[in-house]
């Protein structure tokens, strides 16, 4: 950090001129690594959430939060990079006034933020949280509000994320899995999810069609996973098929396969020889 002159203004002016420099810095290097275009853009709160699913929230009252996990904004997305530092010239006479202040020992309210697992994302005090990661500062006061998500917001860093928590919500809400069985259920391309709801629908149909009776998308969902899909992986992780990929991705695949070769829904050896000579390595 560059050494303070004394005088408030103009080492408020500095700050700000430093960190728009960082932040351009921070968009040439992620291009010149070809890292994705919205690796540094500041997460907007309402995609976060849409994505996950939003089921409540608890008010958690005052806490010292660490800055570097603010990582979003509930409605100033454009102003700020994710280290919230200025990307545009047009806040800075706001940044600049509130810097100064501080400098001449002011104080100022805590911030208001959303919690949405272990992300932040400011409500109100987005110049705040500027500043003080322009004076090097470590932590912040804030007034915080969980957010009850129904899909874990594990994992992600930036929007493209949010396209495959939308697709897992989504799926969730297809085949309403237990909360012990649903982490069993990983894919890497979100539109695997979108697949695999419509496998277990018409497993699921198939069943209600053999027993003549209606059944609840929870009771398909608790007798595909115990009926199908565990037997299926055992069988596949036993022959050491498709190690590479994930216990969903590998019955997708061989569901997919089996159909298309032998027009069968049933499971035994010869199919599952006949699908090993074709499988990945």
């Amino acid at each position: 950090m560059a050494r303070d002159t004394g005088f408030p203004a103009a080492d408020a002016e500095n700050d700000f001129s430093r960190e728009r420099r960082r932040a351009q810095l921070s968009r040439l290097v992620a291009w010149l690594r070809r890292e994705p275009d919205d690796v540094g853009d500041i997460l907007p709160f309402d995609e976060v959430v849409a994505a996950l699913g939003r089921v409540g929230e608890r008010r958690l009252g005052l806490q010292t939060i660490d800055l570097d996990s603010i990582v979003g904004s509930v409605d100033r997305p454009r102003d700020f990079d994710r280290r919230f530092r200025p990307t545009s010239p047009r806040i800075r006479e706001r940044w600049e006034r509130l810097a100064t202040a501080q400098r001449r020992g002011e104080s100022f309210p805590p911030i208001r933020v959303y919690r949405v697992g272990s992300m932040h994302f400011v409500i109100d005090g987005h110049h705040r949280v500027s500043i003080a990661h322009a004076r090097g500062l470590h932590t912040i006061d804030a007034y915080v509000t969980e957010i009850l998500t129904r899909v874990s917001p594990d994992g992600i860093e930036t929007r493209r994320d949010l396209l495959t928590k939308d697709h897992r919500r989504m799926f969730l809400s297809r085949v309403p899995l237990p909360d012990a069985q649903r982490d069993a259920i990983e894919v890497t391309d979100p539109w695997d999810y979108a697949e695999l709801s419509e496998a277990v629908e018409a497993w699921g149909f198939r069943l209600m069609q053999d027993r003549g009776e209606f059944m609840t998308r929870d009771e398909i969902a608790r007798r595909w996973f115990g009926e199908e899909f565990v037997p299926v992986v055992r069988m596949l992780r036993g022959a050491r098929m498709l190690p590479r990929f994930t216990d969903a991705e590998a019955y997708l695949w061989v569901s997919r396969e089996r159909y298309r070769l032998v027009r069968t829904h049933r499971w035994n050896d010869e199919i599952l020889s006949a699908l090993a000579e074709r499988a990945p390595r």
